[in-house]
């Protein structure tokens, strides 16, 4: 498990390119069979990928977080972003499709992750986890792709006409903090989260995927009045503390992950400005 420290906005201004990928911009986490997990110490997320190909693979408890279960003392939400697969959660089986939600709760033991086929068209299942600490339990819950809380956002005139599926919310699939859904971009439309805001309360985190190979997403991040960019390719991930911006233009049509997990679950709960602002 890779630890990543909190941050401060103050911290930005002498960032180059590297420091800032290496602090905020997340990859490689979907290694044929393992599990590969990034903790930021930004609210205690967890960002995880299980990439079950030759076989099952079983989620591993991480010395990191000091439990002798993953689940002991955290929740978590998963979304696979690859083919067909099965979570397995002490006994139960779940069938995530490609998009589809699975929340589980605190006090969860044995997690197994499998690929329905791993070899067939739609090729091995490629589960995205995000993690944060728990102060009771609430039961695993799957959500089939599509069948979440369905909002329409923005416009094609101003290129951000989306799609945003709320899975794990204050009025859905309950949680004690994480928050998390799919957003996908309509043919045209390449912004996401724009116009941009902030959450002074909660750390967000991103997984763009559904991007082809050579296309790319340029993020923004940093304050409103002190932005800077990652180059995003597809199946990375970023982080951004409650002080960043957190928003981005494709090359090419895309989808992501976005997730959330702090001090409410109020999905407006925004520290908004116009675009006139920015810097």
């Amino acid at each position: 498990m890779e630890q990543r420290y909190a941050t401060s906005p103050e911290h930005i201004p002498g960032m180059d390119t590297d420091e800032l990928r290496s602090r905020y911009l997340v990859q490689g986490l979907f290694v044929d069979d393992e599990a590969t997990a990034v903790y930021t110490h930004h609210d205690r997320v967890v960002m995880l990928g299980v990439k079950p190909v030759s076989g099952p693979v079983v989620l591993p408890t991480f010395p990191e977080i000091r439990s002798e279960v993953f689940f002991e003392h955290r929740e978590a939400g998963i979304v696979n972003v690859g083919g067909a697969g099965t979570v397995t959660v002490d006994g139960e089986t779940y069938e995530l499709g490609h998009g589809s939600c699975l929340y589980i709760g605190r006090g969860a033991t044995d997690v197994v992750f499998a690929s329905s086929d791993a070899q067939g068209e739609g090729g091995p299942s490629r589960f995205y986890l995000v993690s944060a600490p728990a102060h009771t339990s609430y039961p695993t819950t799957l959500v089939p792709a599509g069948t979440g809380n369905i909002r329409e956002l923005g416009d094609g005139l101003t290129a951000n006409r989306r799609t945003l599926n709320q899975y794990i919310h204050e009025n859905g699939v309950r949680s004690c903090q994480v928050v998390m859904g799919v957003t996908t971009l309509h043919p045209g439309s390449m912004w996401n989260t724009m116009p941009a805001h902030t959450h002074d309360r909660r750390t967000e985190l991103y997984l763009y995927f559904d991007l082809a190979e050579d296309a790319r997403v340029i993020h923004l991040m940093g304050q409103p009045t002190e932005t800077r960019h990652l180059v995003v390719a597809n199946e990375e991930g970023t982080i951004s503390p409650s002080w960043s911006v957190h928003s981005g233009v494709g090359t090419a049509s895309y989808s992501f992950v976005w997730a959330m997990a702090g001090e409410n679950q109020s999905f407006d709960d925004m520290d908004g400005f116009s675009v006139a602002e920015m810097r």
